[in-house]
């Protein structure tokens, strides 16, 4: 019986570059493998309400739409690709809106944590790509995936990506790492050390902040290359089995914290009630 690749395209567009970079990746890991592919736009999930339903008795979201099945999906698979394009130096709204209904995640952590998968972003100019690489990267670890690699894929026009033979080889090469963890693509610049992430933020005094893993260090230049010595922060959410479920713990107490608080801070909050005037759209 063959395995089971899952593609999930952020793309409302069908049959656009993401879907083909999810066909090429998928082409180049041979055969034994089936393609399932996920289109964000079919499954319809809605903002997060941050009702915390999903942390509690059941663990089960009370929404109603494609949420659920798409963590089935993803947790039945042996491996995955999430692939999204650049909006305005960003990933589609649609891949965010599913990260962010990310407290879901933590009642599937036994199925899909450690499960081989790679990230896809898509821009139209090169240099473009905004943060949708770290958007991808997100959401690969934080649904607690062995993320393998990840390239950014430069073109506009439906079917531009596959032109270029540097993109056909990088797909070769995310294809390669999802079959062997030795393969496994690496970042050509600066990477963080705890989570191989490659997108920071330079503070004062030779600080630095993974974006990634949260995680701060130190940075400096180091013979002819700049080193940056990130260490592990306080609410690690994907680096160990143990930190998941002790983060997921943690979000469990801020519900008794607000009950036990809760006069004090209803009076912080009535101060505001009468401030400012609600719009919205007319009727």
């Amino acid at each position: 019986m063959g395995k089971v690749l899952l593609g999930i395209s952020a793309s409302p567009r069908k049959n656009g570059n993401c879907e083909l970079m999810i066909k090429e990746i998928h082409a180049g890991m041979g055969a034994g493998w089936e393609l399932r592919l996920a289109r964000l736009s079919d499954f319809g999930i809605k903002p997060c309400q941050a009702c915390y339903q999903c942390l509690f008795d059941k663990m089960r979201c009370p929404q109603g739409d494609g949420l659920l099945a798409l963590l089935e999906e993803i947790s039945s698979a042996d491996a995955w690709i999430a692939a999204a394009p650049t909006y305005l130096l960003s990933a589609n709204a649609s891949l965010k809106r599913f990260l962010d209904r990310g407290l879901q995640f933590y009642a599937f952590v036994d199925r899909l944590w450690g499960k081989p998968a790679v990230a896809v972003s898509v821009a139209g100019i090169e240099g473009m790509e905004g943060s949708t690489k770290l958007n991808v990267d997100s959401l690969a670890k934080l649904a607690f995936a062995d993320l393998r690699g990840s390239a950014v894929f430069y073109g506009a026009l439906p079917g531009e990506t596959l032109l270029s033979p540097e993109n056909r080889q990088s797909a070769l090469r995310l294809a390669k790492s999802l079959l062997d963890p030795s393969a496994r693509m690496v970042s050509e610049g600066p990477a963080c050390p705890v989570c191989g992430g490659d997108t920071f933020r330079f503070l004062p005094n030779g600080e630095a902040k993974c974006m990634l893993c949260s995680g701060s260090g130190k940075y400096g230049w180091k013979e002819d290359h700049l080193a940056i010595d990130i260490r592990t922060g306080d609410h690690p959410l994907f680096l160990t089995r143990e930190d998941v479920i002790r983060h997921a713990e943690w979000l469990r107490g801020m519900k008794q914290q607000f009950l036990d608080r809760r006069k004090e801070l209803k009076e912080v909050v009535k101060e505001y009630l009468s401030v400012g005037t609600v719009v919205g759209r007319p009727d």
